[in-house]
């Protein structure tokens, strides 16, 4: 008898890694309402939020990747999903792009923001539909982390 791919990550059977996704994803979204709001309005604190949001982001963009690691490296069903893949490696884009947005807005300020910040804010948010279905299906279609 096969199981559903497991959650090694887990807090009483329940998976670890949907509970931290969407505080990353939270924090990048609205680093790109910061920015559309900086760009209509030239308010320098929509920039100081949006390099607050974008930090906040990476570190539990971080810990949300060490807990899906886990999770895949715990369970070979789960390894050997193409979507687990593409989600995990999507994700990683969107960390480096992130990376780079913080660092370019911390060392050059509001100069960083528009365009090139809006863009990179508007690419990951656009990665983050893909990467959220992707492992949105990973529950869906392949029940990883869903109870026997």
């Amino acid at each position: 008898m096969t199981h559903n791919p497991r959650s090694t990550a887990s807090i009483g059977g329940h998976p670890i890694h949907p509970m931290l996704v969407p505080f990353p994803i939270a924090f990048f979204v609205s680093t790109f309402a910061c920015d559309l709001i900086f760009w209509r309005t030239a308010n320098p604190a929509w920039v100081t939020a949006s390099l607050w949001l974008l930090g906040a982001g990476l570190i539990m963009a971080a810990l949300a990747a060490l807990v899906g690691l886990t999770d895949v490296m715990g369970d070979d069903q789960l390894r050997n999903l193409r979507d687990a893949w593409l989600h995990a490696g999507g994700n990683v884009i969107v960390v480096l792009v992130e990376l780079y947005n913080w660092y370019s807005r911390y060392s050059n300020g509001d100069a960083a923001v528009i365009p090139v910040g809006l863009i990179l804010s508007l690419v990951v948010v656009l990665i983050l539909l893909f990467t959220g279905w992707k492992g949105w299906g990973m529950v869906y279609r392949h029940h990883v982390g869903v109870s026997d």
